[in-house]
């Protein structure tokens, strides 16, 4: 697998972190918007304190629930999707399908290219299904992914298999500029970075 296969093929996209996640007193998922000419994708739309921290800042970026076009769950965990239903005319992906309406169309993650510059990659590890969404702009790209809790980690994932997380982690390091992980603010990646 190589950073040239993984990154997207553009580089048109922004990204904006609308929540970041905690697991500590409570847990809230980190959501994302992602920005491609028409294409509007939102990450994770899951648990928050209050619905008003996706909505809101959403609404700052002058985009209103009905406009975005995508919503991406890295994985069905609850705390993941449990505010997928914010946006009404969005097309739903997970690891092995599109669901729009009542049309379930099914396909592998692995490669899927939402827009030129946002693309699905397979991560297991957290669970099987894991899938990791890259965004590239002109600056790099920035990996919306659950092979981190945060930027600390936690270095061994306890729901995890951490054979197949060590290699997620490899996988998204050799591309991601910037890491937008399941329960934490963006980091950039060190030599410090759970591998």
């Amino acid at each position: 697998m190589s950073v040239m296969s993984d990154a997207p093929r553009a580089n048109t996209a922004a990204y904006h972190v609308l929540t970041a996640g905690y697991y500590e007193r409570g847990v809230a998922s980190t959501v994302g918007l992602i920005r491609d000419g028409a294409v509007l994708v939102v990450v994770d739309p899951g648990m928050v304190r209050d619905r008003a921290l996706i909505l809101d800042p959403l609404a700052a970026l002058g985009v209103q629930p009905h406009e975005v076009t995508d919503v991406v769950f890295s994985h069905h965990h609850p705390d993941h999707t449990i505010n997928a239903a914010l946006f009404p005319a969005a097309r739903y992906h997970d690891h092995w399908a599109i669901y729009e309406n009542d049309v379930w169309t099914s396909r592998d993650a692995e490669g899927f290219e939402l827009s030129p510059s946002i693309k699905l990659i397979r991560t297991p590890g957290h669970s099987p299904q894991d899938i990791t969404t890259l965004a590239r702009s002109s600056d790099g790209v920035a990996a919306f992914t659950h092979v981190w809790w945060n930027g600390e980690g936690p270095a061994e994932d306890p729901y995890a298999d951490m054979e197949q997380l060590h290699a997620s982690r490899a996988r998204v390091l050799a591309v991601a500029d910037v890491a937008i992980p399941g329960h934490g603010p963006a980091f950039a990646p060190s030599e410090a970075t759970p591998r």
